[in-house]
C-alpha cells in the first residue's frame, strides 16, 4: 500500500510524513526526488536543459512506480510518499502504474490557505537566509556525518516569485485534487497532528480511489476500438482515471474472442452500452510501433453508430475506469488524444466518409507514407 501525501510548498508534507511512519507499522518513507536526482546526474545535459519539471520527464513518471514496487517487495509497508502532483494527467499516469502492479494507494492532499502556505513559504526563505551552511539534511562543513548518510536534502526555498506561480497552479489543480483526495487542513496544525490525521483516515479508507488493475501486457496486443456518434457527427471519447490522455471506447481482445465481440463487450463495459457486434463497420487496422515501455500491435476501429438523445442518458461510466466522456470534433481531439491515436482517428473519420476501409503503419495509410518519401528524396 502508499499512503501519497500531496500539496504544494509549506503545506507540511515532509514532517507530517516523517511523523507518520511512526504511526504506521512497518512503513517506510520514500522521496520520489530520490528518482529524480538520480535522473539529473545521469540524463545528459542536453535533455533536462529545458526541463524545469522533474516530473515532466517520462522516465521519472515510469522509474516512480517501478521504484516502489520494487521497495515493496523488500518492506511490509506501506510507503509513505511526500510528492506534489498538480497535473491530472500525472497523476493518472503515476497511480495507474501502480494499480497496473496491484498496489493500493491512498492518496490525501494536505491543504491550507494561500495567506498561511505563503507565510510559511517566507518564514522558510528567511530562516534559510539566517543559516550558514549546507542545508538541513546535507553533510556538514568538514566532511560527511559518522552516522548513516541523509537520504536526500530538502529543496531550497522557493523565490516569492516562483511561490506565486507554484501557487497559482495549485490553485488551478484544486478542483480535481479535491475530488480526488481526502483533504487535511494543516492550518494550525502540528506535524505530528496531521500525521495523526492522516493515519485516520488510512485506517477509514479514505482517500483511496479504486483504480482499474489492467495489467502490463507483455507482449503486442490486438486491441478493437468503437468509435460512436452523435446527431453532429461528433465522436465519443472517454477519460480513463489509469492513464493520462483520452481514448476511444474499446480494449484488449482477449484470448479466442471476435474482435468485434471484443468491442461490443469493452463499450458495454465503459459505458453500459448494448450494441450488436454483427452492426459495426471496421473503419481502420492499425499497427501501432513498440516505443519505450509501451507495447504497440494491431488497432481496429469500427463505427458504432449514432447515440441518440436517449443512448446518451443511459451511458454509465464505472468510477475505477473512467472519469469523464463527451462528444468532440477532430480539431476538438487535436487536444485530448495522444498523436497516434489522432492520426487513427482522423484515417477513421475519411473512412467513414468514403465508405472504404484503411490499412495504416503508425497511423499513416499504407503507400502513402512511401509516396512521400519518393516525393522528398
Amino acid at each position: 500500500m502508499i499512503v501519497w501525501v500531496n500539496g504544494t510548498f509549506g503545506a507540511g508534507k515532509t514532517g507530517a510524513c516523517r511523523e507518520l511512519t511512526a504511526l504506521l507499522p512497518g512503513s517506510v518513507l520514500f522521496d520520489p526526488e530520490l528518482v529524480g536526482s538520480g535522473l539529473l546526474a545521469v540524463l545528459p545535459g542536453h535533455r533536462t536543459a529545458d526541463v524545469a519539471d522533474v516530473r515532466d520527464l517520462p522516465s521519472w513518471r515510469l522509474l516512480v512506480p517501478e521504484v516502489a514496487a520494487a521497495l515493496l517487495a523488500e518492506v511490509p509497508g506501506p510507503l509513505v510518499v511526500p510528492m506534489t502532483l498538480l497535473r491530472q494527467d500525472q497523476r493518472d499516469e503515476v497511480f495507474g502504474a501502480l494499480a497496473s502492479r496491484r498496489i493500493p494507494v491512498h492518496h490525501v492532499l494536505l491543504h491550507a490557505d494561500e495567506t498561511v502556505l505563503r507565510a510559511r513559504a517566507e518564514a522558510r526563505a528567511e530562516a534559510r537566509a539566517r543559516r550558514p551552511g549546507p542545508l538541513p539534511g546535507g553533510p556538514p562543513p568538514g566532511g560527511p556525518p559518522s552516522g548513516p548518510a541523509p537520504s536526500c536534502p530538502p529543496s531550497p526555498p522557493p523565490s516569492p516569485a516562483g511561490v506565486a506561480e507554484h501557487l497559482a497552479e495549485y490553485r488551478a489543480a484544486l478542483p480535481w485534487l479535491t475530488a480526488d483526495a481526502a483533504v487535511v487542513d494543516t492550518t494550525g496544525l502540528t506535524p505530528r497532528a496531521t500525521a495523526e490525521r492522516i493515519a485516520a483516515l488510512v485506517r477509514d479508507g479514505a482517500g483511496r480511489r479504486p483504480i482499474v488493475q489492467t495489467p502490463v501486457p507483455e507482449t503486442d496486443t490486438v486491441a478493437a476500438a468503437v468509435l460512436l456518434f452523435d446527431e453532429q457527427d461528433r465522436v465519443l471519447l472517454v477519460d480513463p482515471v489509469y492513464k493520462p490522455g483520452w481514448e476511444f471506447p474499446g480494449g484488449v481482445v482477449e484470448r479466442g474472442e471476435a474482435p468485434t465481440l471484443a468491442g461490443v463487450r469493452e463499450a458495454a463495459e465503459e459505458l453500459g452500452t448494448d450494441l450488436d457486434q454483427r452492426t459495426l463497420r471496421l473503419l481502420v487496422v492499425d499497427w501501432e510501433p513498440h516505443t519505450g515501455p509501451r507495447h504497440g500491435g494491431v488497432r481496429l476501429v469500427y463505427d458504432g453508430g449514432r447515440l441518440d438523445a436517449a443512448g446518451r442518458a443511459r451511458l454509465r461510466l464505472p468510477a475505477e475506469e473512467l472519469r469523464g466522456w463527451r462528444f468532440v470534433t477532430l480539431e476538438e481531439a487535436g487536444s485530448l488524444l495522444a498523436p497516434g491515436k489522432l492520426l487513427r482517428l482522423a484515417a477513421a473519420l475519411r473512412a467513414r466518409a468514403t465508405g472504404e476501409v484503411l490499412a495504416l503503419e503508425a497511423g499513416v495509410p499504407v503507400g502513402e507514407g512511401a509516396a512521400e518519401a519518393v516525393a522528398e528524396g
